[in-house]
């Protein structure tokens, strides 16, 4: 095949395409990394190289067949599927934890990585540079803009062991508001059968400055309430 067609790369072309997937990969990465996400430097690294590979693969790869009767090449079939399988890798790094769900972010720099490194194999690396600059600012810039600008509410999981009286709801949910907690949401569960008790978890908003150590105590002082836990 002519060494000038569309389909036949220099080892040092995709030597450098190679190398600059790494490189911006991981630039995202050390963001990550800095900030003790549980993807960092080395995971970005490895997506973007691998997606630079399988792009190069896709386009390059199969030259030898391109002149054969009745094949098509279709130089983004092979490379669509790291779209897809990136997900499975960032699912890896989303955590739950009471009503805290940490981790998309990461999981989406993953995918941004992914795009960065296919970008980068099809020989497409100022876009890719670009993605990259504005993945950056969007994960350290915004993120601390972010921080300034809002107020940060925080939602909290009370769970409160009462007894099964008469009033108890409206008792607890009143001193939940007197604290200054906004309820967003109500869950009774059956509690101790032989105690004639139940569960009762509020999920509440608290604006920045109350202590949930206050709820707590507030919740306490109510007749009939066995136990509190916060999440």
């Amino acid at each position: 095949m002519d060494s000038d067609s569309v389909w036949v790369i220099s080892h040092s072309e995709a030597t450098v395409r190679l190398l600059v997937a790494t490189l911006l990969g991981g630039l995202i990465g050390w963001e990550r990394e800095h900030n003790n996400h549980p993807a960092g430097l080395r995971t970005h690294i490895l997506v973007s190289v691998g997606s630079a590979l399988i792009m190069l693969l896709s386009i390059y790869g199969f030259s030898d067949f391109v002149d054969e009767e009745n094949v098509r090449m279709d130089p983004a079939r092979l490379a669509a599927q790291v779209v897809s399988g990136i997900g499975f890798l960032g699912a890896g790094t989303i955590l739950r934890q009471g009503l805290t769900v940490s981790g998309l972010t990461t999981a989406a720099s993953l995918w941004v990585v992914a795009g960065i490194g296919l970008a980068t194999g099809a020989g497409f690396v100022f876009p890719a540079v670009v993605t990259t600059v504005l993945a950056l600012v969007s994960l350290e810039v915004l993120n601390r803009l972010e921080r300034f600008i809002f107020t940060r509410k925080r939602l909290k999981l009370i769970r409160i062991l009462v007894a099964d009286e008469p009033g108890k709801l409206g008792e607890l949910a009143t001193s939940i508001g007197e604290v200054g907690g906004s309820v967003r949401k109500v869950r009774i569960d059956e509690g101790d059968p032989s105690e004639e008790t139940i569960e009762i978890t509020f999920t509440v908003r608290l604006p920045e400055g109350i202590s949930v150590v206050k709820l707590v105590e507030a919740a306490r002082e109510i007749s009939g309430v066995k136990e509190v836990k916060t999440d």
